[in-house]
């Protein structure tokens, strides 16, 4: 370990991140979603866990057209590193907040008619065109306008403000069943001849596919898709075999080792007791730093190619691995929490009891990042520093 790691990462537990293999995952998308299709790069919740501001020019770099986050704060984060990056929010933001949007160039996304009124007064007041998503409930019911007809003339009005220029109609699907699923695209379809008059350069992006839709569904893909979790290597059941991996791996090491007998207990409530004389690490992590405390009793780590279960409750700070059968176990030694080569991160989500995405975005910012590059150390980033 050397100095420059010690200084800026100041603890065993970290997150490896290989830019390299987020750059092959945005190739294998764009190959697979076609030329004429735009790819909008979702990096909400910190680039689901994986630091929107180090992973966002890669992105822009390999063939994304925007950067999509869920509000101003995090579009903000990203504005400060870059002022030429196309960001978007794809929540609500409130109004109060809509001029420091329009002053950092940011999108918007719209769904009431109120809310453009307010951001074409701002935008007139500082001589400037703002881009807008107009977001349609198509069924998912949480977004948006509804499709009837009062809503239907709320955005034509919009599309007549002077000063607010409507790049894209977009939905978001329920993901259901399919046959739901191409009623919800139907219905945003059936938008389009209501606003084509006013769309006469033919540039307002259509869209409504998520990961899952854009990969599973070719017909869905419209204009623009928005890609969040395959771009990290996320994988849905619906499709395994897609080719992209995942770019993080969760490491630490080996605090502490000690003998017990059996019969001994490990941790809170001493829910594991040691059934014969066994060797027990101690490790460096635990739910603070966004792993799931119900793994207790479950979970496994990767030590020397081999997996060692997590024993007792897992704390706020650390947890207990039974290796008594590792062989020349020492403290240091690295170990792998979960990781491309050794535990998936789907497989925690499923014997967490969550999805994929809630397990990527959980990850802390206590715990440092190292971005890597050709095999070798680009940066790192620790928060806490």
């Amino acid at each position: 370990m050397d100095d420059i790691w010690d200084l800026k990462v100041l603890r065993d537990t970290y997150l490896e991140i290989d830019l390299d293999q987020l750059a092959s995952n945005v190739a294998a998308i764009r190959r697979h979603i076609g030329e004429d299709v735009a790819l909008c790069a979702v990096i909400k919740a910190n680039g689901y866990g994986m630091g929107a501001v180090d992973i966002a020019q890669t992105l822009i770099e390999n063939g994304a057209s925007c950067l999509s986050v869920a509000n101003l704060p995090e579009a903000m984060e990203l504005r400060k590193r870059d002022s030429s990056w196309p960001i978007w929010v794809m929540g609500h933001t409130p109004d109060r907040y809509l001029k420091v949007a329009i002053e950092n160039n940011i999108e918007l996304t719209v769904f009431t008619l109120s809310q453009a009124e307010q951001i074409q007064e701002i935008a007139r007041t500082k001589d400037k065109i703002q881009r807008v998503q107009i977001k349609v409930d198509t069924g998912f019911n949480r977004l948006g306008f509804k499709t009837t007809r009062k809503d239907l003339k709320s955005i034509l009005n919009i599309f007549k403000f002077p000063n607010i220029k409507v790049a894209g109609f977009f939905s978001h699907l329920a993901l259901a069943s399919y046959e739901e699923d191409l009623m919800q695209l139907k219905r945003l379809l059936n938008l389009k001849p209501y606003f084509e008059t006013y769309d006469m350069e033919r540039a307002v992006k259509y869209h409504i596919c998520d990961s899952i839709s854009a990969i599973a569904y070719p017909d869905f893909r419209l204009d623009m898709v928005r890609i969040g979790a395959a771009l990290f290597g996320a994988k849905s059941y619906r499709y395994p075999d897609f080719p992209v991996k995942t770019i993080a791996k969760f490491k630490t090491r080996i605090s502490h080792l000690k003998t017990i007998e059996s019969g001994e207990g490990v941790s809170y409530d001493y829910k594991w007791r040691a059934s014969k004389k066994s060797l027990i690490a101690t490790l460096p992590f635990g739910y603070a730093d966004g792993y799931p405390r119900n793994m207790s009793g479950q979970g496994e780590v990767v030590i020397e190619g081999s997996r060692y279960p997590i024993i007792g409750v897992i704390c706020m700070d650390q947890c207990m691995v039974d290796v008594t059968e590792l062989e020349g176990a020492h403290v240091g030694q690295e170990v792998t929490i979960f990781g491309s080569d050794a535990i998936s991160i789907d497989e925690i989500s499923q014997k967490s009891g969550t999805n994929k995405n809630e397990i990527l975005s959980r990850l802390m910012q206590r715990v440092p990042r190292i971005y890597t590059k050709s095999g070798n150390i680009d940066h790192i980033r620790n928060d806490l520093l």
